[in-house]
């Protein structure tokens, strides 16, 4: 329950967060990079201690929890404000929780098939490397789901209204650079999770009836 309120809590939010964007040097990103690659962690976490089923479980439950709070924050923003309520403020206000439909539909699609590529990835690594290496599935598995998360979004949501075809590759390419970097960097943390959550709850899946014996 607490990684599940955990993913959905970081999915939402960072879709509120990628309005904002950054720059360091020549590097572009958004406010979702410090809350996205998050939720690929508690996937890899779910996926690794109980399974490919329980992950699919977690990611629709969130896909439908963030549909819901979509559907509720364009309803409100359609809804007209108090008389006091000014321009400046509902522009804001807009901009945060008017999520366009060019946006929302690159938003939902990239994150189910990214998180689906994610746990798919560690349940049949897992398999064939007969539970060892639990870093190597996590770091393969996250590099895998934001390249596939990445190539969906952002030609979708931004190409051409907001960055241009030609940089598309590269700013695609930072995005995923960053957030993999960002799983390595807290990989010991996953590591430690993994294994006390393994022993806390007794439970270490292995989805053989999925995939076989790896063989």
């Amino acid at each position: 329950m607490f990684f599940a309120a955990l993913f959905t809590v970081c999915l939402i939010a960072a879709n509120l967060f990628a309005v904002k964007p950054f720059s360091v040097g020549p590097v572009s990103f958004t406010g979702a990079i410090f809350l996205f690659p998050v939720s690929y962690i508690i996937n890899d976490v779910v996926a690794e201690v109980w399974g490919l089923r329980r992950a699919k479980t977690l990611i629709f439950t969130a896909f439908a929890l963030d549909l819901f709070f979509v559907l509720v924050a364009f309803l409100i923003d359609l809804a007209p404000g108090a008389d006091w309520w000014d321009e400046t403020t509902a522009a804001g206000f807009h901009s945060v929780f008017g999520l366009a439909p060019r946006v929302a539909i690159a938003s939902f699609l990239a994150f189910l098939v990214g998180s689906f590529v994610n746990a798919t990835v560690v349940s049949r690594m897992k398999i064939r490397q007969k539970g060892r290496n639990f870093t190597v599935r996590a770091v393969i598995s996250t590099l895998l789901g934001e390249l596939s998360d990445s190539m969906i979004f952002f030609p979708i949501a931004l190409a051409g209204a907001v960055i241009p075809w030609n940089q598309m590759p590269v700013f695609v390419l930072w995005q995923v650079g960053l957030k993999t970097a960002y799983e390595i960097v807290i990989l010991p943390v996953t590591v430690r999770v993994v294994r006390w959550v393994k022993e806390k709850e007794a439970t270490d899946v292995y989805d053989t009836d999925i995939w076989g014996n790896g063989k």
